[in-house]
């Protein structure tokens, strides 16, 4: 069987030139699943429930109402902290250019495109904490790196991104 539009013999050079090698997804971590969640408002509430019945029981039926309060203010608090969750940085390095993406919560999105060659890795690190700050800096624009991310998660990362960016200079990516 004869093809009849051949691909040029550089066509699959270029493909592999673009194609990243390095990937990663940055995420916040957060201790309290769904299902925990669930477990403290319902423990938090049946407490209160308890609470506020006994304060009926002896006439300061007005303190009811405040531990009601006490359970929609829990629950606003925690929705605002998973919602803050869904924060994450995309970092995507191929031979020919390093993306980076930060989504937001609210879907906001930012985006930001630099050549792996000119790219400068800046790393701050505190002897007893670790690594404290990344920062990619390229003719003049900086972009921090993983700044909700504990400082052992940040140390790793911070060691696989210097790996990837020495692997696109070198060319042997």
């Amino acid at each position: 069987m004869s093809e009849n539009n051949p691909k040029p013999e550089n066509s699959s050079r270029e493909d592999e030139i673009d194609r990243p090698f390095f990937t990663a997804i940055l995420t916040p971590h957060r201790s309290l699943g769904p299902n925990g969640f669930m477990i403290l408002m319902l423990c938090f509430g049946a407490v209160s429930f308890v609470a506020g019945v006994l304060f009926w029981s002896i006439g300061a039926w007005p303190v009811f109402g405040f531990f009601g309060l006490d359970i929609a203010l829990l629950w606003l608090a925690f929705r605002m902290n998973y919602r803050s969750a869904k924060t994450h940085e995309e970092v995507v390095v191929s031979r020919n250019e390093l993306i980076i993406r930060k989504v937001g919560p609210g879907k906001r999105f930012q985006e930001f495109r630099f050549n792996p060659f000119w790219v400068r890795l800046s790393v701050d690190r505190i002897e007893d904490e670790g690594v404290v700050k990344i920062t990619l800096t390229s003719r003049g624009e900086s972009v921090d790196l993983g700044n909700f991310l504990n400082p052992d998660d940040r140390t790793s990362f911070a060691g696989a991104i210097a790996n990837a960016l020495a692997v696109a200079k070198s060319g042997s990516a």
